[in-house]
């Protein structure tokens, strides 16, 4: 089958950053450690006890600057390291007072005036990720190669905010594995859905501005504006970059 992941992304705070691992531990039922753990509630927002819906966030797809951001958590400090172009790189504890003030501080030359303002940083004691399940993201190197292809542009990977990154497939054959299980490295998953693409994924992330129109090219191209699968984990275990993938037996 030839299949290996290719690379390992997490991202601490919800659209603001994001870091490559070499390795992670995943747990059955989880998603990658510390990867959304926080998020960045607005002042509009109307936030329930645990998992909220995005809308409640400050996101890329409403504020393309936030998509410059790099991160580097410190698992075993608590601290985390956001960088951007425009900005002094920032080293704080998200989960203190002081820390909170500090990065909403950092942030706010970034954001729109015109827009919901961020407010303060939350936690649900489980990943804010998309899905109301704790998902990870399964990406395709060759879907990315092929849609670049078709712009003419290369999109690099950083504008999809995935957590695993597969090469060896066929473009597309992700799709393929709805309902089946993975097996990378120790570490299995079962992909459950497909992942439906919002206007981060038309940011340069290197710059924080809207280079090309991915959602256009993805209806034009092929009749959806998917990309990627979530996954859950059913069998905990390390995987590492570099990593045999396949269907699991």
């Amino acid at each position: 089958m030839g299949w290996r992941l290719a690379h390992i992304f997490r991202h601490p705070i919800k659209a603001h950053g994001r870091e490559e691992l070499p390795s992670v531990t995943l747990t059955e039922g989880r998603c990658l450690p510390f990867d959304r753990h926080w998020a960045v509630a607005h002042e509009a927002a109307t936030l329930m006890p645990g998992w909220n819906a995005c809308m409640n966030f400050t996101r890329g797809a409403k504020t393309p600057t936030l998509q410059a951001i790099n991160a580097q958590f410190d698992d075993g400090t608590g601290q985390l390291t956001l960088t951007h172009p425009a900005l002094a790189p920032l080293t704080f504890a998200p989960d203190t007072a002081e820390g909170q003030a500090e990065f909403l501080a950092w942030v706010a030359p970034l954001m729109d005036g015109g827009r919901a303002q961020p407010k303060r940083l939350v936690s649900a004691g489980r990943g804010m990720t998309d899905t109301d399940f704790e998902s990870v993201s399964i990406l395709n190197m060759a879907s990315n190669r092929a849609l670049g292809q078709r712009i003419g542009h290369d999109l690099g990977l950083d504008r999809w905010r995935g957590n695993l990154w597969l090469d060896g497939l066929a473009p597309w054959e992700e799709f393929d594995l709805i309902g089946r299980e993975v097996q990378i490295g120790a570490v299995r998953l079962k992909v459950m859905e497909r992942i439906g693409r919002c206007r981060a994924t038309m940011v340069d992330c290197a710059s924080g501005k809207i280079d090309v129109n991915t959602l256009d090219a993805l209806e034009d191209g092929y009749g959806h504006t998917d990309f990627g699968v979530y996954a859950i984990v059913t069998q905990s275990g390390a995987a590492h970059a570099g990593d045999p993938a396949e269907i699991a037996a």
